[in-house]
């Protein structure tokens, strides 16, 4: 479909929350969505870096500190954000997220993309969920990856705690809990029979600071750096820049006609570039009963009470 940013409705009288608004799709995500009205709540873990971002928004936006690594500050931001937003939030981006680092723990001693990318937001959802409520057809945008079509899923060892740790593995496994999350919520808020959008969305190849950050990461010394640099020139050549990666998100987020459980993303040959349009997940995400174990699953690791149960 041809659909741009300049498409993107009017948003006046709305209040959003972007988590990892700093930076990359998060904070370009938190800039379209003001400049069309939207009163934006930028969730960032750095706060001085969320301050310089938030000064090159525009129109309304406001900083909220929140570490998805340590979920003492997940509850501690969600209750901010009914505090600040009246109770009432029209939409949630749960766009934030760690790629392929070094082996890492989280503040909870979960395996760090997991617990950030996957747990923290899940925890952010159901946290806030009430303020959704109380907006008819609030939606809630996750940001996947291509990467869930990997390998490395594993209920039974999601901290990596049985298995040798692989980067890449890890983070297939986060990018595919998810979409598992998005479809999921979707099927529980329609047998609530709430009037709730959960939808999914990813960018394809992005050139943003996720992964130049996690390539560096991973290198060191002269010859690493210098591998790195080489590395993130070729990501220019062949990713897409921000401002066409971050469509997907933003037409999951505020496209007319959007409907729970769909997930978008570029439709290019691969899903790699391209207009938006529907992706294809792999069939794992949308199987009800790994959807239910995963919920559950999350529930216990965070304890948070899933809302809808």
């Amino acid at each position: 479909m041809a659909w741009s940013a300049a498409d993107i409705p009017d948003l006046s009288g709305k209040t959003a929350l972007v988590t990892g608004a700093n930076s990359g799709l998060g904070l370009r995500t938190a800039q379209l969505l003001s400049d069309r009205g939207a009163h934006v709540l930028m969730a960032c873990r750095s706060v001085e870096r969320g301050r310089a971002a938030v000064a090159t928004v525009t129109g309304a936006a406001e900083l909220l500190e929140l570490d998805l690594a340590d979920l003492a500050s997940v509850r501690t931001a969600a209750a901010q954000v009914r505090e600040r937003t009246g109770d009432r939030l029209d939409l949630l981006v749960n766009n934030a997220g760690v790629m392929v680092p070094p082996p890492a723990r989280t503040a909870d001693g979960f395996e760090l993309q997991f617990g950030t990318n996957h747990l923290g937001h899940a925890a952010l959802t159901w946290l806030v969920m009430p303020a959704l409520r109380a907006v008819p057809g609030a939606r809630v945008v996750t940001v996947s990856s291509l990467a869930h079509r990997g390998q490395g899923f594993d209920i039974d060892d999601l901290n990596f705690e049985r298995r040798g740790y692989r980067a890449a593995a890890a983070y297939s496994q986060s990018k595919l809990a998810n979409l598992l999350f998005a479809v999921e919520l979707d099927r529980r808020a329609r047998a609530a029979g709430l009037d709730l959008v959960s939808v999914a969305a990813h960018p394809g190849l992005a050139s943003t600071e996720l992964a130049s950050n996690s390539t560096r990461a991973r290198m060191t010394g002269p010859v690493g750096r210098g591998i790195a640099a080489a590395v993130r020139a070729g990501a220019r050549l062949t990713t897409a820049p921000v401002g066409r990666a971050v469509l997907p998100q933003l037409y999951a987020a505020t496209a007319p006609g959007v409907t729970g459980g769909q997930y978008f993303g570029p439709s290019g040959p691969g899903e790699i570039f391209g207009a938006v349009g529907l992706a294809k997940p792999r069939s794992l995400a949308l199987d009800p009963a790994f959807g239910r174990t995963l919920w559950v699953r999350t529930a216990e690791l965070t304890g948070v009470s899933p809302d809808p149960a």
